[in-house]
């Protein structure tokens, strides 16, 4: 896959208490300690922290991902308890960066949090994703995915991106900037215009869903650290929670594309590419 290649090995040895708690991915051949020593030598940015972010997170914790940053500017409301599992009734009010930061701490206190309390938008998401080996996309509006996805690609960034609908979801891997694969425009070439797409305040989400889709996104950044398995670049994966299915449909680079095509019209980020129509 070559996913790994973005990864520092880490120089230290595992630790006895390292060794324990990550028992159960060292025994797997295709991680081993030499795997988990690189999972503990990463640093992945999650972009949301609700409903996609929350399951993604903490299980990336548990698996050892060494550095976590977190990106959100909203603070916990009582609907977002429904699928936001890194929030607690408790934490109604606070930094949704501060409640996911303590989950994490919960579950694996080896793991850094990077606390980015902000909305990313196009000033500071090349200050934000410069120092990650990956970007995972859980955020819930079409902008900021465009936004990720050219800024990824421009700076060669994989990206690992989810999306939530009311009994549905969608997951795909970009590494558009390897050549011969696509990017998330050749899949969707424009932001859809702003009254078309109702969020799930307006249609409602099974929560649920959410924790299939941000648990599969974090197998598959799992899988873009250590180079194991198929990646799912050139993939989009769709799932139907009525009718339990998951469908996998190939996905060609456009030659039209405007980011990843021959003949590129995005070059650089502009603010009103990120403007909903």
């Amino acid at each position: 896959m070559g996913g790994a290649r973005h990864i520092t090995s880490m120089k230290q040895p595992l630790t006895s208490e390292q060794i324990e708690r990550y028992a159960r991915h060292i025994m797997l051949p295709e991680v081993g300690g030499a795997g988990q020593a690189r999972l503990l030598a990463s640093k992945v940015l999650v972009v949301g922290a609700g409903g996609l972010g929350s399951p993604l997170a903490l299980y990336l914790a548990a698996a050892g991902v060494g550095t976590l940053g977190i990106v959100d500017d909203d603070v916990v409301s009582l609907s977002n308890l429904q699928r936001q599992i890194a929030h607690k009734t408790r934490d109604i009010g606070r930094p949704k960066t501060d409640s996911a930061a303590e989950s994490i701490a919960d579950i694996n206190p080896d793991v850094k949090v990077v606390r980015h309390a902000v909305r990313l938008d196009i000033v500071n998401v090349r200050e934000l994703i410069k120092d990650y080996d990956l970007v995972a996309d859980g955020c819930d509006n079409f902008a900021t995915k465009f936004l990720l996805n050219d800024a990824c690609f421009l700076m060669q960034k994989p990206l690992v991106a989810a999306a939530l609908g009311r009994f549905e979801g969608q997951l795909s891997t970009y590494r558009a900037y390897e050549g011969g694969k696509p990017c998330y425009r050749c899949i969707f070439p424009e932001p859809p215009p702003a009254d078309s797409m109702p969020n799930c305040a307006e249609v409602g989400t099974l929560g649920l869903v959410a924790g299939v889709m941000g648990t599969l996104q974090g197998i598959e950044v799992v899988k873009e650290l250590l180079g194991i398995g198929e990646s799912m670049t050139g993939q989009l994966l769709i799932y139907d929670a009525l009718d339990t299915t998951f469908r996998k449909i190939r996905v060609r680079p456009d030659p039209q594309c405007r980011l990843c095509g021959p003949q590129p019209a995005i070059t650089t980020l502009v603010a009103a590419e990120y403007e909903p129509a």
